[in-house]
C-alpha cells in the first residue's frame, strides 16, 4: 500500500488520532467496484501528497470505525484535523477534488 495506512481499531488512536497531520481515511471493501476504482487514485494521492496521513478502513473487518464514523455508503473519504471531522465525500471523485476536500472545511 505504499504510503497508505491499513487502519484497525487497533492501530486507529496511534497513527489516526495522534498525528500531527491532516488525515484522508478512505472507507472502503474488497467487494465494492467504485471503492476498486478509487484505490489507485488513493495511492497517487498519497505518493504525491506526504503532508497528508492517509488511511484505509475495511468497513467488513472494522464494523466499529464505520458505525463511528456513521458511514452509509462506500467509498466514503472522511477528512480529519486534529482528530475531528472536517469534511467528507462519498463516491469516486479524481485527485484534484480530494486535494479540496483537504483544504477546505465544512
Amino acid at each position: 500500500m505504499g504510503n497508505v495506512i491499513g487502519v484497525t481499531s487497533e492501530n486507529f488512536e496511534k497513527v489516526i488520532l495522534q498525528s500531527d497531520k491532516k488525515v484522508l481515511l478512505d472507507f472502503w471493501a474488497t467487494w465494492c467496484g467504485p471503492c476498486q476504482m478509487l484505490a489507485p487514485i488513493i495511492e497517487q494521492f498519497a505518493e504525491k501528497h506526504p503532508e497528508y496521513a492517509v488511511g484505509k478502513i475495511n468497513v467488513d473487518e472494522e464494523k466499529e470505525l464505520a458505525i463511528k464514523y456513521d458511514i452509509m455508503s462506500i467509498p466514503t473519504l472522511v477528512v480529519l484535523d486534529n482528530g475531528k471531522e472536517i469534511n467528507r465525500s462519498s463516491g469516486v471523485i479524481p485527485m484534484d477534488m480530494i486535494l479540496r476536500l483537504m483544504n477546505t472545511e465544512k
